[in-house]
């Protein structure tokens, strides 16, 4: 089989994508070399993927494929797409494998791909509940049964296989099983649509790694059955809203359903637009992002109201206790936020893949990378969560463990979201200590080294240490949530400005060891939610840079829910190198209520004009991502107005 040696950093190779107006980087052109996320991608190499390897050994995702090599019948462990777990772990650590060469590494991905390959049957069929669990009901349950999403996922752990390695090892199971599923369904063949979509990017993916169009053509295909009943109702909860099938794709106007299933098609829908070039996706997918970002969208980036069907509840619908906030549809989100990136150059964009990653992502995992939260909700009593994947307390692994590797696949490609090129020079969108180097389309090459503390301080100092000899333009985002930027070029301002889709642009004939300094403000504020969201009425949160901040029981006077906030007070952040691995802390003024008169009651007759006591208190707020990892306890983002 054909494939190409092309090698492109990350998930997605849209360097000869026709609508994108941005391109990404090649494999390496990236270093992120400290601050949060250097810390985060060592976390992740040295703990959480031989985390996730030996929980992939204990919950019998190994066996389950060992099981369907034998033609076994009996023993399958787990639900139907405990295969997706294993492709998704590959995934993530053949990026990082591409990040950080290492033998310990290859070895453990190499022993994967061992239990892999014999599963494979001779048609090319590979799914081990399938062929273990029913055998002989192979592509009848579309709806519920997973098969095409976990072939999208072993597409895309192959296709980072291999541009880690240059090895085709997986890269030919995964194309054997594509073409398996191109000859079965497609025109004067049979009809599909995947339940739950994730396989329509896989196969963009896979299209551009190989050459192979009948793979763009196949993720095309389905999507354009889409949106017509044909997966008929959910079983469970009576709508084909709940698959994304109920309009179809070019009349879509708003997520709905399920919240990771909506954003990994949406993601799927941009990345066939980036090869075709149909507007009707475009339009239909800009007409979606208004809806989410307008009526649908968590302070934190997080999506998803409903622990019913886990799913986008009504316009305005975001309670935070029972906020789904599931960590795979924030890490949904920023794919479908980079790909509208690369085609739109528009920051707002970025700034939501940085709100998404910063809040709703690494709040997701432990910062030692070994435990995880499936939902993240904006506020907890503290009490433990019986009935749901709720609670104050992150866990080893889930049931349904889709969250785990998706973060540590995230994470392994950090550096992927950093930078892009276009015909005329580099566009910077996610800040922190770096290296960018990489050839520019114009020709030469450039390298930029980016020093800077960033989220804690929004001071940052951009030096060229390579460049040519001719003008080109480097752009740099100005995050929405920083108003006003100081921006010098040498000690001075720079003339040669202009300001596009968020991105401050200076065009110039860079010389080595010119520095751009990029002064973001970074005050902490009080944000307040929009008048028809129920549960932040008469609330507000706070804010410092990209990073939101809650109440943490362990850090107050009083319980966390008896708290208000002193709007008028002074907000005041400082850096604490001994909280949370090192944090800023925002300390403010409010007040502790007295609620001893309702002891023992929950409801009484209203008496007008009467007020709770209340006595002055400190409040001590942390990021939200960093909660939930000293002690289980109470937390809120939106605080009550005292």
């Amino acid at each position: 089989m054909t494939t190409t040696s092309r090698r492109a950093a990350g998930p997605v190779d849209a360097t000869a994508s026709p609508q994108a107006r941005w391109r990404t980087l090649p494999s390496g052109a990236v270093t992120i070399e400290g601050g949060i996320w250097a810390k985060r991608q060592a976390v992740n190499r040295a703990s959480a993927l031989p985390h996730g390897f030996r929980m992939l050994e204990q919950a019998g995702n190994f066996e389950n494929l060992k099981l369907a090599a034998r033609d076994a019948t009996e023993g399958y462990r787990g639900p139907v797409f405990m295969d997706s777990d294993v492709y998704k772990w590959i995934e993530a650590a053949s990026l990082e494998l591409a990040r950080q060469p290492g033998a310990d590494l290859e070895a453990l991905i190499e022993q994967a791909i061992d239990v892999i390959e014999p599963a494979q049957k001779a048609d090319g069929y590979l799914n081990s509940y399938y062929t273990v669990a029913e055998p002989g009901r192979r592509w009848i349950d579309f709806g519920h049964g997973h098969e095409l999403y976990c072939a999208g996922h072993l597409f895309q752990a192959a296709v980072a296989h291999h541009r880690a390695t240059g090895s085709a090892r997986l890269l030919n199971v995964a194309r054997r099983l594509a073409d398996h599923i191109d000859a079965t369904f497609g025109p004067g063949k049979r009809p599909a649509t995947p339940g739950h979509p994730e396989i329509e990017t896989a196969l963009v993916e896979l299209y551009r790694e190989s050459g192979e169009r009948r793979y763009l053509a196949l993720a095309g295909f389905l999507l354009d059955n889409r949106g017509y009943g044909w997966l008929g109702p959910s079983h469970r909860y009576g709508v084909s809203a709940y698959f994304q099938d109920r309009v179809p794709i070019r009349e879509s106007s708003e997520v709905e359903g399920h919240a990771v299933r909506a954003l990994y098609l949406t993601a799927g829908v941009a990345d066939v637009y980036l090869e075709t070039g149909e507007q009707a996706l475009l339009d239909a997918l800009q007409r979606q992002f208004t809806d989410m970002v307008s009526r649908k969208l968590y302070i934190t980036g997080g999506v998803g109201s409903r622990h019913l069907a886990e799913a986008f509840g009504k316009p305005y619908e975001l309670p935070n206790e029972l906020a789904y906030c599931e960590t795979c549809a924030a890490i949904a989100s920023i794919m479908w936020c980079w790909r509208m990136l690369l085609i739109t150059g528009e920051s707002r964009f970025a700034d939501l893949a940085e709100r998404t990653l910063y809040n709703a992502v690494l709040s997701g995992v432990s910062l030692d990378g070994e435990l995880y939260f499936y939902v993240n909700p904006l506020a907890d009593n503290g009490e433990t969560e019986n009935l749901h994947r709720g609670g104050p307390s992150r866990k080893p692994w889930h049931n349904v463990a889709c969250c785990p590797p998706n973060v540590m696949r995230l994470v392994a490609s950090l550096g992927h979201y950093a930078a892009t090129r276009d015909e005329g020079g580099l566009q910077i969108h996610q800040y922190g200590a770096a290296r960018i180097a990489a050839d520019l389309e114009a020709g030469g090459s450039a390298a930029l080294r980016i020093e800077s503390d960033y989220p804690w301080d929004g001071r940052v100092r951009i030096v060229v240490e390579e460049t040519l000899d001719a003008p080109w333009t480097l752009s740099l985002r100005i995050p929405a949530w920083s108003g006003d930027a100081a921006l010098h070029v040498n000690g001075e301002d720079p003339e040669e400005v202009r300001v596009e889709g968020g991105y401050t642009l200076i065009e110039r004939t860079w010389a080595g060891g010119d520095v751009v300094e990029l002064d973001l403000v970074m005050e902490p504020r009080l944000i307040q939610g929009h008048p028809w969201i129920e549960s932040t009425r008469g609330c507000v949160a706070i804010e410092r840079g990209p990073l939101v901040f809650c109440l943490e029981q362990t850090d107050q006077q009083a319980p966390v829910y008896d708290l208000e906030i002193d709007p008028s007070a002074t907000l005041t952040a400082s850096w604490q190198p001994d909280v949370l691995e090192g944090v800023a802390v925002v300390k403010g003024s409010g007040f502790q209520i007295d609620r001893s008169a309702w002891e023992g009651l929950l409801y009484r007759p209203f008496e007008a004009g009467a007020a709770l006591p209340k006595q002055p208190v400190e409040l001590t707020a942390v990021p939200v991502y960093a909660w939930a990892n000293r002690s289980p306890g109470a937390m809120k983002i939106w605080i009550p107005l005292g």
